[in-house]
């Protein structure tokens, strides 16, 4: 059998297609950028076609690369930014509106209004999650009473709902296949992460039709072929999982207690904690960190709506830098950020805030203030935001968690990594491979098709190429800190417990 894994990572910002050996090496890659739209101020949105269209060039482009065939590939895995949200039409497979992306905070005053109604008080209870326009329920509400007809058609079952995941190998297996994973299902706000299945009571307050809905697999499983018209050769899709699950499993979290942070377009921080699902009292989520052989894997999430995002910001609106990688030396250009703070609220504050209405500041400014200044200032928001994801999992969980496992593209900046191990005052480790969403997908799929016989396998593969160790005095982590906490209050519009 052939030892090659193809993952599929689709994000945010780029479409993806990797090639890994069975030792989880990357060996090839193929990578296009993804469009996002700004239709309105809170809307982000992207282009289904376009999509499609560059997860399939991707895969046949890595293909070519790396002179191999469709029949040297034992099986794909699917790794995807969650919660954003597709419904098209099962004849033509045509998107009958654009993917609401998981950033869109259009539903923000529907969130509101639902949160009068009794079901509020039972959905984190049943979902883990937190009434929110991040997740996929009233982005689905939203297009069926803004999309005409499409309330209508969906109740007679000509429509299908899907998270990227979903939409992508219903192309891929051109319609043959409706399906999604655990992991996918537990971020649609639909989904009981305790009885594995779609809830009929928040389905039937919300007036979602349960004939939009895919059905839910584990995350190792048969999820279809490809089409021989996409790569020539049949390709059974056999791993699955939401972005942030797939690079737990990259990261080789498996046992209670470990923990990794991935930074990308967001931060997003997920805590293994085994069989329990922990109802958090912090405003993280339960979620589902993975499923096997019909067995739960829970997970405790803090996300975080701009990361990298907010390099891209400087990048792209404000011209401060021309690239990612010139923030690196920058940031080591000054001692300090001179009292600056960027606060990057530019869709709303995710945990432990959780306030969409939130807009970005930069505070602090005086006429001593740098552009330098200002980009370092936003490398150190993404540590900051990463220390309030960990107290509030520290709370949660009961568990004193010292060691961070890191990836994601930001994670090749060594001066980011080493001011975050200051500031969380824990170990922080970077494995030899930052692409982990995809290795995580490629892993899922390895185990289902056998070249994997067991997660102990998988684990036995994590190695890490950097070890950032803290040494900031424990005065300045706290005083810095402190400042990032009164610049947070002044962004935010709802009173904070």
């Amino acid at each position: 059998m052939s030892a090659y894994l193809l993952a599929i990572d689709q994000g945010t910002t780029s479409s993806r297609a990797i090639i890994f050996n069975a030792i989880g090496q990357l060996m090839h890659l193929h990578q296009i950028d993804l469009t996002q739209f700004y239709p309105q101020e809170g809307w982000v949105e992207a282009d289904p076609d376009e999509m499609w269209e560059n997860t399939l060039t991707c895969c046949r482009e890595v293909l070519k690369k790396s002179q191999l065939s469709a029949s040297d590939i034992a099986g794909m895995g699917i790794s995807n930014q969650r919660e954003t949200t597709l419904i098209w039409d099962r004849k033509t497979s045509r998107a009958i509106y654009p993917a609401i992306v998981w950033q869109d905070r259009r539903t923000a005053a529907l969130c509101q209004q639902l949160m009068q109604q009794p079901l509020h008080t039972t959905l984190q209870e049943k979902t883990g999650l937190l009434l929110d326009p991040y997740f996929s329920a009233t982005k689905i509400m939203w297009i069926l009473d803004h999309v005409p007809g499409a309330r209508d058609r969906a109740q007679k079952g000509e429509l299908a709902f899907g998270t990227v995941d979903t939409f992508l190998i219903w192309q891929l297996t051109k319609g043959k296949s409706h399906v999604t994973d655990a992991t996918n299902a537990s971020r649609t706000l639909l989904f009981n992460i305790h009885t594995q299945q779609w809830d009929d009571e928040i389905l039937n307050a919300l007036h979602i039709p349960k004939e939009l809905l895919p059905d839910v697999l584990d995350s190792s499983a048969h999820f279809g072929k490809t089409d021989k018209e996409w790569l020539e050769k049949e390709i059974l899709i056999a791993g699955v999982a939401g972005d942030q699950q797939a690079a737990t499993i990259g990261q080789a979290c498996f046992h209670e207690g470990m923990i990794k942070s991935t930074y990308g377009t967001g931060c997003f921080m997920l805590l293994n904690t085994g069989n329990k699902a922990i109802l958090s009292k912090n405003k993280l989520l339960a979620t589902i960190a993975y499923r096997l052989q019909n067995k739960v894997t829970y997970g405790l999430e803090g996300s975080i709506f701009s990361a990298g995002v907010t390099i891209k910001w400087l990048r792209d609106m404000i011209k401060l830098i021309k690239s990612a990688d010139e923030t690196e030396s920058i940031a080591k250009s000054v001692n300090d950020t001179g009292g600056v703070y960027v606060v990057p609220g530019f869709t709303g504050l995710g945990a432990p805030y959780w306030d969409p209405d939130a807009r970005a500041a930069i505070v602090g400014l005086t006429r001593n203030s740098s552009i330098e200044h200002i980009i370092r200032a936003s490398l150190e928001a993404v540590c900051y935001q990463t220390r309030d994801l960990l107290q509030a999992m520290r709370a949660d969980s009961g568990t004193a968690l010292e060691i961070l496992r890191v990836d994601g593209g930001m994670t090749t900046n060594n001066w980011l990594l080493q001011f975050l191990s200051d500031i969380l005052n824990i170990e922080v480790q970077r494995p030899q491979c930052i692409e982990t969403s995809a290795l995580g997908a490629a892993f899922l799929a390895g185990l289902h098709v056998g070249i994997y016989s067991s997660l102990e396998d998988i684990m036995q593969l994590w190695k890490a190429s950097n070890r950032f160790l803290p040494t900031m005095p424990a005065a300045k982590r706290e005083y810095l800190y402190d400042g990032w906490k009164k610049s947070v209050v002044r962004v935010l519009t709802k009173h904070q417990e």
